[in-house]
């Protein structure tokens, strides 16, 4: 199982939430990493020196790049699921069966997930 973070996520960790906080501890303590993509970190980071926890936390990922084969991807995708993100649907395209993606668009990825044939847990963050 691995966790998938969208901007949401991104955003409520600078933000300072326990909840998503306490579901990381849970991952560095199981030694798994959790994933998402250059385009997630360009939605919540705005550079600023009062985001330690975001800037703490995006170096503990893994961070795909958003680069043609997986625009590709994720615009055949969007096609599939008649929708338009492409930056939700190149998350999406970073799990796998059994992951978790922590989201603040659910019903947007519950409809990418759909389209992909995956079967993930989907939590709001």
């Amino acid at each position: 199982m691995t966790l998938i973070l969208d901007a949401g996520a991104l955003i409520a960790i600078d933000r300072g939430s326990r909840d998503i906080a306490v579901v990381l501890k849970r991952e560095r303590l199981s030694g798994r990493v959790p994933k998402t993509h250059g385009a997630i970190i360009g939605q919540a980071w705005r550079g600023d020196a009062r985001q330690v926890l975001l800037a703490r936390l995006i170096s503990s990922l893994e961070v795909a790049p958003l680069d043609e084969q997986l625009g590709r991807r994720a615009g055949a995708l969007l096609a599939r699921a008649r929708t338009n993100d492409v930056v939700d649907a190149a998350l999406v395209l970073l799990a796998s069966d059994g992951d978790e993606i922590f989201t603040s668009d659910v019903r947007d990825i519950q409809v990418l997930c759909e389209a992909a044939g995956l079967s993930v847990d989907i939590i709001r963050a």
